[in-house]
């Protein structure tokens, strides 16, 4: 049974609605994913280990889109990959962290909403 909130919806009808907007919201982000995890599942390994970095460059986008989003991450990459030339000296170079952590990543490495309903969406 739903109970009416002042503004007239019902609450549970809101918090449904919410839900959704926030899938939608990181669907962008978890498709960018679902390809960054293939490529690493399939193309990456037939590279074998020639990247000068560490993380890998694919291991750092795949980080950057999961914390900063599709723009600022897929940014982040770029120069990243930009900067991998046979001139460089390489090294560490880890991915800036986010300043506000609102999601969470799944072990399949999915982005969800951390303020999700225990057991949905997580492992």
């Amino acid at each position: 049974m739903t109970t009416a909130h002042a503004s007239g919806i019902a609450r549970p009808a809101a918090a449904s609605a919410l839900r959704v907007v926030r899938f939608l919201l990181l669907l962008p982000r978890n498709i960018v994913v679902a390809f960054l995890s293939a490529y690493r599942a399939v193309i990456s390994p037939l590279y074998g280990d020639v990247c000068r970095y560490y993380p890998s460059c694919s291991a750092y986008a795949l980080g950057a889109v999961q914390q900063h989003g599709v723009a600022k991450g897929g940014f982040l990459a770029a120069r990243r990959v930009a900067r991998c030339h046979p001139w460089a000296e390489g090294g560490v170079d880890e991915v800036p962290e986010s300043h506000t952590h609102h999601f969470h990543v799944t072990r399949f490495g999915f982005v969800v909403d951390e303020h999700a309903n225990p057991g949905q969406g997580k492992g």
